[in-house]
């Protein structure tokens, strides 16, 4: 019967632990790194490659994809998998986060939101007035409306709205809609936007129960927000774990927000020994080096995050300890810089990637200049593989009684 969650192995002297999540085109084995597929490929990069590097399950993006090329169009040509040409797990996220980002972010700046009073933003003059230009989104009760990013038309998503979508897509592994407030936001607004986050996922839930059905439906996850604040954290994890609807409650947790590292860390101490054990728990849009293993440590078991490709991009590779990666150096050098010229040693000579057993840190230096495209693509091939195998060195660590040994062994400082 799926979906459905197993735990393997649970370490001795944290929180992490091994297990098995079993959904409709296949079972992954957590910790995983869920690489991101925005809108249903990866910049630099193909299906194939994806295959090659053993990756479990992918994030897809349901903003990007219900605008381009469509929701609809996409389920008629046989849904996301065959789309794309992917026979293993897809999650598609609720497209609330971009809504937010790329709405109230065009106005503010992606970096720092900043969400209106009540008033407010029930009246999109009052809120044009405030920041003098315009906004491409609004928050209500019913949902949110906004304006595409590509061509200014106005759209709408309900948190039932967004199930529809991801479920035309194919999705194995669907979040509803939340608010993802601001880091700087109030107390008082943090807790109303909380409150209606949590409306939502009931609606999503129930919404849910009448259009899932069956032994093969995908499996659905609730969100824990509150912001900064750990009363309004713990009220939020509580609610999520527990909310029920015809005797089915969420299938896994996503843990969302915006905050700095050492919150984050703060936020997981707090809502982990809340969240029920036998369910999946998901940090959403989270994948640095540092922050898997602070939080694989703490007993989150799935991330995704645009981070390896979009630093490939920019010229950086990951490297491991035993090439110098250390959490002070973010486990990565930039390709670009001087002293890699004539520097004939492969990108982490500790990396078994097909880019490292065939080319030169010089060559690769070479080629991002002369050929960006083609020196991107190799650091962006070797960043996700290094992520994707370092998430299968933690299991076999954790299933052999030595995680921390790893931990230790990455965390310490250079």
């Amino acid at each position: 019967m799926l979906p459905g969650y197993e735990i393997i192995a649970q370490d001795k002297k944290s929180r992490a632990r091994t297990g098995r999540l079993h959904l409709i085109h296949g079972t992954v084995e957590t910790p995983a790194f869920a690489p991101v597929s925005t809108r249903g490929g990866i910049k630099l990069l193909d299906i194939q490659d994806l295959e090659n590097m053993k990756t479990q399950i992918l994030m897809a993006n349901t903003y990007h994809l219900y605008l381009r090329p469509g929701h609809e169009r996409i389920q008629r040509l046989g849904g996301l998998h065959t789309f794309i040409g992917w026979d293993k797990p897809i999650m598609t996220d609720s497209g609330g986060y971009q809504v937010f980002s790329l709405g109230i972010g065009s106005v503010l700046g992606r970096s720092k939101f900043e969400y209106a009073s009540e008033e407010q933003i029930s009246s999109m003059n009052g809120f044009l007035e405030k920041h003098g230009r315009k906004t491409r989104v609004r928050i209500t009760e019913e949902g949110v409306v906004f304006r595409s990013v590509y061509d200014g038309t106005i759209h709408k998503f309900t948190p039932e709205r967004s199930l529809d979508i991801q479920t035309s897509l194919g999705s194995d592994m669907m979040f509803v809609l939340d608010e993802c407030t601001s880091p700087s936001a109030d107390y008082e607004y943090t807790k109303l936007s909380m409150e209606r986050t949590h409306r939502w996922a009931e609606r999503s839930l129930k919404h849910s129960v009448n259009i899932h059905h069956g032994d093969n439906r995908p499996a659905v996850f609730g969100i824990v927000q509150g912001g900064l604040f750990r009363d309004l954290r713990e009220e939020s994890a509580r609610f999520i774990s527990e909310l029920e609807v015809n005797g089915r409650k969420f299938d896994g947790i996503g843990i969302g927000g915006a905050f700095g590292r050492d919150q984050m860390y703060e936020v997981l101490d707090w809502i982990i020994p809340i969240l029920p054990e036998e369910k999946p728990r998901h940090l959403l849009g989270i994948g640095t080096i540092t922050d898997i293993f602070e939080s694989v440590k703490r007993g989150v078991d799935l991330f995704d995050c645009v981070g390896p490709q979009r630093i490939g991009r920019a010229g950086y590779f990951y490297v491991s300890p035993e090439s110098g990666g250390t959490p002070d150096n973010k486990f990565r050098y930039r390709i670009t810089n001087s002293r890699f010229k004539d520097d004939t040693s492969p990108l982490d000579p500790n990396c078994s990637c097909p880019v490292c057993k065939r080319y030169s840190r010089a060559y690769i230096h070479h080629l991002i200049k002369i050929e960006p495209l083609a020196g991107m693509r190799l650091t962006t091939y070797h960043n996700i593989y290094f992520v994707l195998e370092l998430m299968r060195r933690i299991r076999r660590s954790i299933n052999e009684e030595s995680f921390t040994q790893l931990y230790g062994k990455w965390m310490k400082s250079g």
